[in-house]
């Protein structure tokens, strides 16, 4: 496995990549893996002849309040980790490269973005798309794998490569979880004892809405207001969100169908966490 720095050199490097005919999957990252991270890799590997996974703490999807600052980071485990799967090149751009002194340039996809963790992060995804976009140019990848758990991310990714014609396949992953149910996260390490206990009401929350609607629920309002009680009985666990949406518009769904996925927000203590599970009968696909 090769690491570049350089902006430049990585666009050399794909350039004379598919010259010679080989196809790329770009796996983009925050670093601090773990093996939610691994198998996007794993995944990648599947799809294309050659792998890259870029490692870059994004600024413009922190908000002034937000934890980019205490976000966690090491290079040196995530290169031994990145070194045990079949990754070719991790790529480990600068900020001050990604985003020189007069960077002005935004990429906005709209109205999906305005409901779940962009209804309440302001601007959050104008940075992933942003961040996004300038990877796909400088990385110029034929696919590339985001996990599920993002939901809303994925969503509106593909939005914005439909909406701007790139010829490039975005798959997402389903998500990948601890033995006790937790999404795994690079976050989920800021997390007491107490507050991992209390974050699985997040899986029960999942495993409930999936048993209901398997047992004849269609009433969105109804599952929502027990998936509020299973939460709530958890003391220090504050709701951002609950909500049933169309899988591809992300509108607010007043009865469940096939399409429906129920997506979730909550604050345990002072670490934000996010769960989703589709609620049709392919209850773990993709979107």
């Amino acid at each position: 496995m090769q690491i570049i720095y350089p902006l430049s050199d990585m666009t050399c490097w794909s350039r004379e990549t598919i010259t010679s005919g080989k196809s790329i999957a770009l796996v983009p990252t925050m670093g601090y893996f773990h093996e939610g991270h691994l198998s996007l890799m794993r995944l990648a590997a599947q799809v294309a002849d050659k792998v890259v996974v870029s490692l870059f703490v994004n600024s413009l999807q922190f908000g002034p309040a937000e934890d980019m600052n205490r976000y966690p980071r090491d290079l040196e485990r995530d290169t031994r980790m990145a070194e045990n799967e079949k990754v070719d090149i991790l790529f480990v751009p600068a900020g001050e490269d990604m985003y020189t002194v007069d960077f002005n340039a935004r990429v906005t996809v709209g109205r999906i973005t305005d409901t779940l963790c962009g209804r309440q992060r302001p601007g959050h995804f104008e940075g992933v798309t942003t961040v996004v976009a300038k990877l796909f140019n400088i990385v110029k990848p034929h696919f590339a794998v985001f996990g599920q758990k993002d939901f809303q991310q994925v969503s509106v990714v593909r939005k914005m490569v439909r909406d701007l014609n790139w010829d490039i396949e975005i798959l997402g992953h389903p998500i990948v979880r601890e033995e006790d149910g937790l999404a795994m996260s690079s976050r989920n390490i800021y997390l007491s004892g107490e507050e991992r206990v209390k974050a699985l009401c997040l899986y029960a929350a999942v495993n409930h809405a999936k048993k209901r609607v398997a047992e004849g629920l269609m009433d969105a309002g109804q599952l929502q207001s027990e998936i509020r009680d299973i939460i709530l009985t958890n003391s220090g666990v504050d709701i951002d969100y609950i909500s049933i949406v169309d899988k591809d518009t992300l509108s607010d769904k007043e009865v469940i169908d096939a399409k429906s996925v129920l997506a979730l927000a909550v604050r345990v203590g002072s670490t934000r966490l996010i769960d989703n599970c589709f609620l049709g009968n392919n209850a773990e696909a993709s979107s």
